[in-house]
C-alpha cells in the first residue's frame, strides 16, 4: 500500500509537469498574449513555498513536484518582462505572503498550508468568473485543466498515505476550483462549436 501512495505522488509530479509543459510550449510558439504575469508570478512563488514545505515534511515528491516546474515557470515569467511591471510582481508576492507565509508565524505550517489552499482557490476565481460571464473560452484549454484535476486527485491519494491532512484539504479545494474551470471551458467550447455549425 505504501508503494501505491508513493506512486500516486510521483504521478502527481508527472501530471503537474505535463500541464505546465502545455503552457510553456504555447508561450514559446505563440507568444505571451493572454498570459498573466500575476498568475505566473504566483506559480513561481507557490513552488518555492511547496519546496520549502516538502523539505520540512521530508517528502521528495512534494519537492520534485515544484522543483521540476521552476525552470518553465521562470521562463514564462521572464517572457512577461517582470522588471517593467514590478508593482504586479510586488502585489503577487504580498498576496501570497499574507495568505500563506504570515499564517506560519501564528499557526505553524498547518496554518500556512490552509492559507495556501485558500490562495490557490482564489487564483482560479478570475478564470471561473470570466467563463461564466463570457460565452467563449479562447485560449483556455479544457484538457489542460482536466489534467490539473487528475494531478490534484493523485496528490490527494499521496497525502492520505503520508497522513498530511492540511495539504489534502488545501489541494481538494484547489482541485474543485480547477474542475469548475474545466467544466465551464468544456461548455463554452461546445457552445462555440454549435454556433459555428448554425452560422
Amino acid at each position: 500500500m505504501h508503494v501505491l501512495y508513493a506512486s500516486a505522488g510521483y504521478g502527481g509530479v508527472l501530471f503537474g509537469i505535463g500541464s505546465t509543459v502545455v503552457q510553456y510550449q504555447r508561450v514559446r510558439r505563440e507568444g505571451i498574449a493572454g498570459v498573466s504575469l500575476a498568475t505566473w508570478t504566483l506559480f513561481v512563488l507557490s513552488s518555492a513555498f511547496w519546496m520549502t514545505y516538502g523539505a520540512v515534511a521530508h517528502s521528495a515528491q512534494i519537492i520534485l513536484g515544484s522543483l521540476l516546474l521552476w525552470p518553465m515557470q521562470f521562463y514564462i515569467v521572464g517572457r512577461l518582462s517582470p522588471l517593467r511591471h514590478l508593482a504586479t510582481v510586488a502585489k503577487s508576492a504580498l498576496f501570497l505572503g499574507l495568505f500563506a507565509v504570515a499564517p506560519i508565524g501564528f499557526w505553524g505550517w498547518s496554518g500556512g498550508i490552509y492559507g495556501m489552499g485558500i490562495a490557490m482557490t482564489i487564483m482560479r476565481l478570475p478564470q471561473i468568473i470570466e467563463l461564466i460571464q463570457v460565452r467563449h473560452a479562447e485560449g483556455v484549454s479544457a484538457g489542460a485543466w482536466y489534467a490539473g484535476v487528475v494531478c490534484s486527485l493523485l496528490w490527494l491519494v499521496y497525502y492520505v498515505g503520508a497522513h498530511l491532512w492540511a495539504p489534502f484539504i488545501a489541494t481538494a479545494g484547489a482541485g474543485l476550483a480547477s474542475l469548475m474551470v474545466a467544466v465551464l471551458a468544456t461548455i463554452r467550447h461546445a457552445q462555440a462549436r454549435a454556433e459555428l455549425v448554425s452560422a
